[in-house]
């Protein structure tokens, strides 16, 4: 596709699109639209008549794994087959393979983006005034309005390579947005290396595109690797680039809106609080500003937007999508890896599971140390290991090796004050957390562990606290609590009836036991493995911890933490009594 219009066209003409032409209020209705429709796997949507903008709105545009492969011509395991190939054919070169690739080398020629002089996002130019865009309040207590799909584009100041990424941005002003850069991140590397340096940083923000430059900023490509480059790739097309209105940075030229300016040193403003992927407010924190100084866009330009929020979003397919992609580039570096999985269930960066080819005694364990150093894996928190028969996408069969092989004496690894992903909260430091690791392949325990069955009456009656319970695939037990968790996790890690349980979770009430997409949400975003995690009995050995009975998480919502993202009532009930009037032509 050559812009976002071109593609929605192509949404409408496969029935993957839905006009809403009734008026709209981009302050949280749009959101609990939104999320309606991608919780019943429903169409895009074009908001053609958005209250207090001329603007239309384009949301969830890549919420269906159909409208992936529209947007990529092909499946995401196709794109992630042509990368291994091209990598088999080069390594060492074989000019015969590479030939037989032939369109594989064809997108490789695509790949350098290419300079034009014209460029449609520059039709029109004004000064610059945020208020004239529907930018979306997403939920109740978020700070204000935020741009939430746009893609920052910078350079390095040392190197000039470039860096296109998605952060979030909330509007403190007609021309002044606060730039969310959190760790990990490759725009916020550029500012730290600038800011040492003393000088401002040129952004260009994008904000509506060809959806394959979209995915391209979304994929946590290596550090120094060009995402308008892997863009030209999947598209087979070069991106066309033109010179920026300030002069100091490069846009798309077929963009829908580009907002240029610079992000001067040593400037803070307050950020949030802000309903983010993770299904709870982050809490507010100083992040550096955008001084917007040029303003452009078509001259019929849709804006493009997302929500983020408790799963499933949007997100949830276009992560999907770019695991899908990468993981040839990461065996490369890992051969002995088979799968690599992170749940959208848990935001992504909460859950992983890799299934691991063993060839020597806990080399999985070194495939896990070396995973949890690489990119973005560096921010996973909790990572379990199965063997390379085991489908890592399918949690029930990850329990069920869990539930033979670990032994937590011998098979789980905690790595305390390490780097933390900025959007969770449970160690109540920013960026400062703990991970850990899960061996639930065949060279971890000893011996294998028998089924256990474990009926609710059985649990419920070990604490009065305990209003309901379910065991999975006799490995993770999870019991739903009223209060605090922490002493009925202590207590049920000891109780005699569970002692064949591998893990023991205790929730709130507000997840849903009945629910996967509820309880993974309720387990892994609400605990911080060194704070939350017990054990029946832990001693030192030296050094060397050692740990015995079942895992106890304490999961369950703690003083401290931010809210859960919950919509306004009143919204909720104005949405459901103008549902059918949005869909009328």
């Amino acid at each position: 596709m050559a812009d976002l219009q071109s593609f929605l066209a192509t949404l409408e003409r496969e029935r993957q699109l839905a006009r809403v032409r009734v008026e709209v209020d981009p302050e949280l209705e749009i959101t609990e639209i939104a999320t309606r429709v991608v919780k019943e796997q429903g169409p895009a949507l074009l908001f053609e008549n958005v209250k207090g903008s001329s603007f239309p709105l384009a949301i969830n545009i890549l919420g269906s794994e159909r409208r992936i492969e529209l947007a990529l011509g092909r499946h995401p395991q196709e794109v992630g087959a042509e990368l291994k190939r091209l990598i088999e054919a080069a390594m060492p070169p074989r000019p015969k393979r590479l030939l037989e690739e032939w369109r594989t080398v064809g997108r490789i020629l695509s790949m350098p983006p290419r300079r034009v002089r014209r460029a449609a996002c520059q039709e029109i130019e004004e000064a610059p005034d945020l208020s004239r865009l529907p930018i979306m309040k997403c939920w109740p207590r978020d700070a204000g309005r935020f741009i939430t799909c746009g893609m920052v584009l910078t350079h390095d100041p040392q190197t000039d390579v470039r860096n296109l990424g998605i952060y979030r941005m909330q509007v403190i002003g007609q021309d002044q947005v606060i730039m969310h850069w959190q760790i990990q991140k490759g725009g916020g590397f550029h500012y730290w290396k600038a800011e040492r340096r003393g000088k401002a940083l040129a952004v260009s923000v994008i904000i509506g595109s060809d959806p394959i430059l979209y995915i391209a900023s979304v994929a946590p490509l290596p550090e120094g690797i060009d995402e308008l480059v892997f863009a030209g790739f999947l598209s087979g097309r070069r991106v066309p680039l033109a010179l920026g209105k300030t002069g100091a940075t490069v846009v798309p030229a077929d963009a829908e809106i580009v907002l240029e300016g610079f992000v001067p040193p040593d400037e803070r403003f307050p950020e949030g609080p802000f309903g983010d992927h993770f299904g709870h407010y982050s809490h507010p924190a100083p992040f550096p500003v955008l001084w917007v100084q040029a303003m452009t866009c078509r001259v019929s330009p849709i804006y493009l937007s997302a929500v983020v929020g408790k799963p499933p979003q949007e997100d949830k397919y276009i992560g999907n999508a770019v695991q899908e992609m990468l993981l040839p580039m990461i065996r490369l570096i890992h051969p002995e890896l088979r799968d690599l999985w992170a749940y959208y269930e848990a935001g992504f960066h909460s859950l992983a599971v890799a299934s691991v080819a063993v060839r020597f005694g806990k080399e999985g364990m070194k495939t896990a140390l070396g995973l949890l150093g690489t990119g973005q894996m560096a921010l996973t928190k909790c990572l379990v290991l199965v063997d390379a028969d085991v489908d890592a996408r399918d949690f029930e069969a990850v329990l069920r090796a869990i539930a033979a092989h670990f032994d937590p004496s011998s098979d789980f690894l905690l790595l305390p004050g390490v780097p933390f992903d900025t959007l969770d909260f449970t160690s109540f430091t920013l960026n400062l957390g703990s991970k850990m690791v899960l061996d639930a392949t065949r060279s971890g325990a000893a011996t294998a562990f028998p089924q256990v069955q474990i009926g609710e009456s059985q649990v419920t009656s070990l604490h009065s606290r305990i209003r309901g319970s379910r065991c999975l695939e006799g490995a993770l037990l999870v019991v739903q609590v009223e209060g605090a968790g922490r002493e009925i996790v202590e207590a049920l890690v000891r109780a005699p009836v569970l002692s064949g349980v591998r893990l023991v979770a205790a929730v709130s009430p507000d997840v849903d036991l009945d629910d996967r997409e509820s309880f993974l949400w309720g387990i892994f975003t609400r605990f911080d493995p060194a704070r939350d995690v017990v054990f029946g009995s832990a001693e030192l050995h030296g050094a060397w911890p050692v740990c015995r009975g079942p895992l106890g998480i304490d999961a369950t919502f703690k003083s401290g933490y931010p809210e859960p993202i919950v919509m306004d009532p009143a919204i909720v009930k104005r949405v459901d009594s103008r549902w059918r009037h949005y869909w009328t032509t």
